[in-house]
């Protein structure tokens, strides 16, 4: 296990690494990064959520986070504009753009390319993936060439909106975002440009045009490695710099020769959704009772080896004043049992609940891929079956999941844009609505007045009063809660020491692959 020491240090240091054991490379294979990513290769649009939250080789947002720890949300600072959006009127905020940027085409970025992306995400024939995400956005015009006007539907800060990487207006396209040319012909502002990919690798290289200070790391080598042992052996062997491992193989990385192992806190949570079209799971009392029935401290250290923190609500404690700590779940199975009990599910044949002819009983899936998912889906049910619940997991594939989600629960991640916490909460929590994704309370559960309080709380300002909105927001969810979260995980990734001093750790959203990590502002590693 990963010690609280051991991580201590290593982020202290920055990631100071030194390469032992290998000849001299060359300058230029010494200033090439070559990582196992377990996602496919492609899919390099910002429109289609690539680079959303202004993390990307690729693109870059009007502001990007920093940070210099990933204990707290970071700050969201200037990239493409060159200042903090400046209120100029009743929910309307102004940005002027960084003079002199240009795309990898060679092309100038203006007022047309920002308003152009942004309007792509709205065109419901695009379907982008991050339209819910950005809907706070009402409008972005231009004001002359070098500057924005954004309109917004809320009094909140704009700039957790104003992540998202621009595209060259002439590139945005009148059809799905799945199917833009961009997804495999990527053009942005950002400090990489993408010279080579295939099915099984992606090269980038540094621009020698980049606006801002050069990248040192100069070629970043992707290759497509979704088997979790084949991505460890590959670190192991020196055959790839590094990728992301769960953690039970970090734990088994660690103390090995040339490999540093290290878990970034996240605000991506996991845990279980459930469907209305079941009697046991659409029954409220029964879901408080699932959720006193479970031990998160344990599923952490024994599924997460330790790489997590308990989650009763999507609300984490780097949410600071707006985070309630008394909306916690004990473990507390005889409260479960009672709850059951006054419910009416009683024992039945096999030690399995039942109430008025239905069993509590529910198949409960998880993407087959996933080993993670897999063992949390497990171990929850195990911790079900001494309460009379019978929980049978099974691994599927994605578009079957989506078919399956009114009969049947399953183990989702959460946590895509969490630098706003009305983004962390809206879609998890309310009701569904026109664009909501099939994955965001698919059983459409809710608690009297919950709804109306998240959309007081996504309409206000970050102030004491609406902090307090969202703290009784987590109570109101304790009292009549629509899932059980179990964990906010910490992302563990295993890397070759090369000798270059990394940036800091950042706080992390949900996400796959090596975007993030070690790597997530790799042009700013230096020697």
């Amino acid at each position: 296990m990963l010690t609280a020491s051991r991580r201590s240090a290593l982020l202290a240091a920055a990631g100071l690494l030194v390469l032992a054991g290998c000849s001299s490379p060359s300058v230029e294979d010494s200033r090439r990064i070559v990582l196992a990513d377990s996602q496919p290769l492609g899919g390099y649009n910002p429109v289609a959520g690539y680079g959303a939250l202004g993390v990307s080789p690729l693109y870059e947002g009007l502001l990007r986070p920093a940070a210099d720890t990933d204990t707290a949300l970071p700050a969201l600072v200037p990239s493409l504009a060159d200042s903090t959006p400046e209120n100029v009127g009743d929910r309307r905020w102004r940005l002027t753009l960084r003079p002199g940027v240009t795309f990898s085409d060679g092309s100038a970025l203006d007022s047309a390319d920002v308003v152009a992306t942004y309007d792509a995400v709205r065109n419901p024939v695009v379907a982008s993936e991050v339209s819910a995400g950005l809907a706070p956005v009402v409008d972005i015009s231009a004001d002359g060439p070098d500057a924005v006007t954004v309109t917004m539907n809320t009094n909140a800060d704009p700039s957790p909106y104003l992540l998202l990487g621009i595209a060259p207006s002439e590139k945005v396209e009148n059809a799905p975002a799945a199917d833009w040319a961009l997804n495999t012909k990527p053009i942005g502002t950002g400090p990489y440009t993408l010279d080579e990919l295939q099915s099984d690798q992606a090269v980038m290289t540094a621009r020698s045009d980049y606006w801002g200070d050069l990248p040192q790391v100069t070629t970043l080598v992707f290759t497509y490695s979704p088997d979790d042992n084949s991505r460890s052996a590959q670190i192991s062997t020196g055959e790839v710099d590094g990728g992301s491992l769960p953690p039970k193989m970090i734990e088994a990385l660690e103390g090995r020769d040339g490999v540093d192992v290290v878990g970034v806190r996240s605000a991506d949570w996991r845990g279980v959704s459930f469907p209305s079209g079941n009697a046991f799971t659409a029954d409220p009392q029964a879901r408080l009772a699932m959720n006193y029935g479970i031990d998160r401290a344990a599923m952490v250290a024994d599924v997460l080896a330790g790489q997590a923190n308990p989650a009763s609500t999507p609300v984490a404690a780097v949410y600071g004043d707006a985070y309630n700590p008394e909306a916690v779940f004990d473990h507390d199975p005889t409260r479960a049992a009672a709850l059951l009990d006054s419910a009416g599910w009683r024992p039945g044949d096999g030690g399995i609940r039942e109430k008025d002819g239905s069993p509590a009983s529910f198949e409960l899936l998880y993407n087959a891929q996933d080993t993670l998912r897999r063992d949390l889906a497990v171990a929850f049910a195990a911790a079900m079956k001494p309460l009379g619940v019978e929980v049978i997991p099974r691994g599927s594939s994605w578009d079957d999941i989506e078919t399956r989600l009114e009969g049947s629960a399953v183990l989702l991640g959460g946590g895509e844009t969490p630098y706003s916490i009305d983004s962390q909460v809206y879609n998890t929590l309310h009701t569904r609505v026109p664009d909501s994704s099939p994955y965001a309370n698919p059983g459409n559960f809710t608690a009297p007045g919950l709804d109306q309080l998240l959309e007081q709380a996504r309409a206000s300002a970050t102030t004491p009063e609406n902090n307090a909105r969202y703290r009784e927001i987590q109570a109101i969810y304790m009292a009549q809660p629509s899932s059980v979260f179990l964990a906010f995980l910490d992302h563990t990734y295993a890397y070759r020491d090369l000798g270059w001093e990394q940036t800091a750790p950042i706080l992390e959203p949900h996400s796959h692959g090596v975007t993030w990590g070690p790597w997530w502002h790799i042009a700013a590693w230096q020697r």
